[in-house]
């Protein structure tokens, strides 16, 4: 059986996706919960992609991931909100 990839952290432009009911703050909530776990979070690579019928969005993010504890914090934190659907 084949082993799993490991990640090697420190790793630049982990690329983060969220799904989420579309608000005209979500994207200064996410932008927020990033710069919480990685302090070199730059906005204006946030790129948002609306659904057809404009009730979800897609937020594409990257960051510098540092390790596993601050992916798992990141990811619970980013469900905290009601918005959020799905962390990918």
């Amino acid at each position: 059986m084949a082993e799993t990839p490991k990640i090697e952290f420190p790793q630049a432009d982990y690329p983060i996706r969220v799904i989420a009911d579309n608000h005209e703050n979500l994207q200064e909530q996410i932008v927020e919960v990033m710069k919480r776990h990685d302090e070199a979070f730059r906005e204006e690579i946030v790129e948002i992609v609306q659904s057809s019928k404009g009730s979800y969005c897609s937020v594409r993010v990257a960051i510098l991931a540092t390790g596993e504890d601050q992916l798992r914090a990141l990811h619970e934190d980013l469900l905290k909100n009601p918005l959020v659907r799905l962390v990918l």
